[in-house]
């Protein structure tokens, strides 16, 4: 009998096993089809845990569905390095002792370096950091173009071309979502200044939508595949655009095909209709009420929480449009936290400073280098003078959303003593004084730039120490402080701030070797660039950025870096003429700022190319340590039509004696033309590396998108048959080769 007992308990935990194995939800099977685990776990949802899902539960995360072990969505600030954590409804560091982070170069850094291969670099490791953090969005990348020099997040963002913001920002994507990570392109569209970001309206027409403003998003959704978006906080033709009906589900949603989650900008919800209807799927705010106070589960009260299950309740609202939300958001979960192979990542790490260290090196232009001034030729036991506040100046804290807590940044002081050691004198003098502060909700650098000397004093003290020094290194340029390169407002000029103008001028006669390096993320006019002899464009490079700089002076890496906008001689010489193009215009009685973008689509080097505007440094310019010469440019057929490809290639040739990189840049050119259209655009670019003496053939295809305008009439891409000429060069103005051809 206890035989027979045994044998029926162990029948008896075998069939239990098997029901339990048998019934294991879809949902939960890691292995199964996402679609089919997206509708599994909708179909056992309340009504109530739906509506819970589209809204934030605190300042990062939004809902899951405890009852089905479906998690929260936990959202990070990029799309530099991943966000210290904060208080549940505040800014402010939570106050954690491990949450400091590797910090990235700046995007405009990144874009700059022109190598694709650089932005699947960062992609991955900046995804590694945020799955390691257990984050499930990363906010990040912003690719919204640079209209215009004075918009203070465009160091956030890839600079003025479509075209290259949407090849850089594709391999970013891939990077991130490799690790199971959601990487949420941002701000999703026409979001082109800080000025009243959230009161002001674009106004601006289809071809120049779909030609300017559109293009990366689309790159971004459609190549890069990206699974979420976060729409902006300005309104496009009179709607705001985190519920913009015509973005969002017509052209995200509906032409592009876009199946992930689009996530609100912090309290850029401000319908509850809208919201409901016309495509956000996330609602998420900065304070607990929505948008003014803290409030106890303040969250409830957002536009998609209470008034959205009341209005469900009442009729006023099918679940169709719920069911959709709920689905994407399901959709983002089984690919980040509940992926099948799940990537735990890896943080500050020092394979993620090194990947830092390379793409902020691999991003520095060299704008101006007479006489061969650079790289740096310092004697033994010579003397090195920096001067200037950036030379010491930590930037990874502030600048709005970019605020970042870093294990440490090295400043370009360090980055050249680290370079040097005991070989050389390297010396500071403070120049001028910018911005004394150094901490940002509750993140700081614990420096003390305080200094009450006068200008007369700053600028007596550098003189006199430039005078018996091999080099002067002036580091100078913007910050991240309010009306420099900052979240929230926009720049007061183009020129420097801070009289750094007056600094570099009364250096400039007493200076052997003048060098002046521009650390900003937009355009810096450069007046007294005559006066000096050399010219670095830096950028705000994250951690290892002193150690990026120096490697590029010193010449232990070739500048290859080439800029991603242009830089005008003064602001007048721009597009943008009037008050209504910006900052805007409120008339009586407006409830908002009315921006005209009536430029069109004469952004940036379209419109001084076409016109024939100098530029102190035009797009994709950028010097190297050697030389490059241009060959045998030639095309492998003479005609083509709207079903081929044209092949265009070009010899390129290392001339110098040192290794390097040359940015090969394709630009079409439509010769006669129906419409007015800029007299270049930029279409196709190639990183090419170089042994000195070393030639390699570049090769571009060319196909009829290449050589279209977009129709706004016809709703429509429109390839018009006649002459091109696809112009091959090193920067929008210098065409190195021209090849003719004809589409017929």
């Amino acid at each position: 009998m206890k035989k027979i007992i045994i044998l029926s308990a162990a029948v008896l935990f075998s069939t239990v096993c098997f029901a339990q194995k048998k019934a294991t939800p879809v949902y939960l099977d890691p292995n199964a089809p996402v679609e089919e685990r997206v509708e599994d776990a909708l179909s056992r949802m309340t009504l109530e845990e739906k509506v819970g899902m589209t809204t934030a539960q605190s300042k990062f995360s939004s809902r899951g569905v405890p009852r089905l072990g479906i998690p929260e969505v936990w959202h990070t600030d990029g799309p530099h390095g991943i966000r210290p954590e904060v208080l549940w409804d505040e800014w402010d560091q939570a106050g954690w002792t491990n949450d400091s982070c590797t910090a990235f170069p700046a995007l405009i850094n990144l874009a700059a370096t022109w190598d694709k291969e650089m932005s699947l670099l960062y992609g991955r490791s900046i995804g590694e950091e945020a799955r390691y953090r257990k984050k499930d969005i990363l906010l990040g990348p912003g690719i919204n173009i640079c209209r215009t020099p004075l918009n203070g997040r465009n160091f956030e963002y890839m600079g003025e071309d479509p075209y290259l913001a949407g090849q850089m920002v594709v391999p970013y994507i891939q990077g991130v979502q490799e690790n199971g990570v959601a990487a949420c392109v941002k701000h999703y569209a026409v979001n082109n200044q800080e000025f009243q970001r959230t009161q002001s309206n674009s106004v601006l027409d289809d071809r120049t939508l779909y030609e300017i403003y559109l293009p990366a998003f689309k790159a971004a959704v459609v190549e890069g595949n990206a699974w979420a978006i976060m729409g902006s906080y300005n309104l496009y033709n009179g709607q705001f655009n985190c519920h913009n009906k015509k973005l969002l589900v017509d052209i995200l949603k509906g032409e592009w095909g876009f199946d992930g989650v689009v996530v609100s900008d912090w309290g850029g919800c401000r319908d509850d209709e809208e919201a409901v209807l016309n495509g956000l799927d996330i609602e998420m705010g900065t304070w607990t009420n929505g948008l003014t106070g803290a409030a106890s589960d303040g969250y409830r009260q957002y536009h998609m929480a209470d008034p959205y299950l009341k209005g469900l309740r009442e009729g006023k609202y099918t679940t169709k449009e719920l069911d959709d939300k709920v689905r994407r958001i399901l959709r983002t979960i089984f690919r980040t936290s509940m992926r099948p192979e799940p990537n735990y990542g890896r943080f500050v790490c020092p394979e993620h400073y090194q990947a830092a260290r390379e793409i902020s090196a691999a991003g520095v232009v060299l704008l101006k280098n007479d006489n061969n001034a650079l790289p740096l030729n310092v004697p033994e036991g010579g003397k090195i003078l920096l001067v200037g506040e950036n030379v010491v100046k930590k930037m990874v804290v502030g600048g709005g959303s970019s605020n970042l807590k870093t294990a440490y940044e090295v400043n370009p002081l360090e980055g050249l003593q680290n370079a040097y050691g005991d070989k050389a004198e390297i010396v500071w003098a403070r120049g001028y004084v910018g911005d004394t502060s150094t901490s940002y909700n509750a993140v700081d650098t614990g420096q003390d730039l305080t200094d009450d000397r006068s200008p007369k004093e700053l600028i007596a003290e550098a003189v006199e120490l430039a005078k018996d020094a091999d080099y002067v290194i002036f580091v100078g340029g913007l910050n991240k402080s309010a009306h420099q390169d900052n979240e929230s407002t926009d720049r007061l000029q183009i020129t420097l701030p801070y009289n750094q103008e007056d600094v570099i001028r009364a250096l400039a006669p007493v200076s052997k070797n003048l060098v002046v390096v521009n650390i900003s993320g937009s355009a810096v006019a450069m007046p007294w660039a005559s006066e000096v002899d050399a010219i670095v464009q830096g950028w705000y490079g994250g951690t290892e950025s002193g150690n990026a700089l120096a490697d590029v002076l010193t010449g232990k890496v070739n500048p290859s870096g080439r800029l991603p906008f242009s830089v005008p001689f003064k602001y007048e010489d721009g597009p943008i003429k009037t008050e209504a193009q910006y900052p805007g215009i409120k008339a009586e009685g407006d409830e908002f700022w009315q921006t005209h973008y009536s430029e069109g689509v004469y952004v940036g080097y379209r419109w001084y190319s076409s016109k024939k505007i100098k530029v102190q440094f035009p797009f994709g310019h950028g010097l190297s340590y050697t030389t490059f010469a241009y060959s045998n440019a030639v095309a492998d057929k003479a005609e083509m039509t709207a079903d081929q490809t044209l092949k265009v290639s070009v010899d390129v040739t290392n001339t110098g004696a040192t290794d390097g990189a040359e940015v090969v840049q394709l630009y079409i050119n439509d010769v006669k033309s129906t419409i007015d259209r800029p007299v270049k655009e930029l279409k196709n670019f190639e990183k090419v590396y170089l042994k000195a003496g070393e030639t390699k053939t570049v090769t571009f295809e060319i196909d009829a998108q290449d050589l279209s305008y977009f129709d706004a009439d016809k709703h429509e891409w429109v390839a018009e048959p006649g002459k091109f000429k696809a112009l091959i060069g090193s920067s929008s103005e210098d065409i190195k080769s021209t090849v003719n051809f004809k589409l017929n």
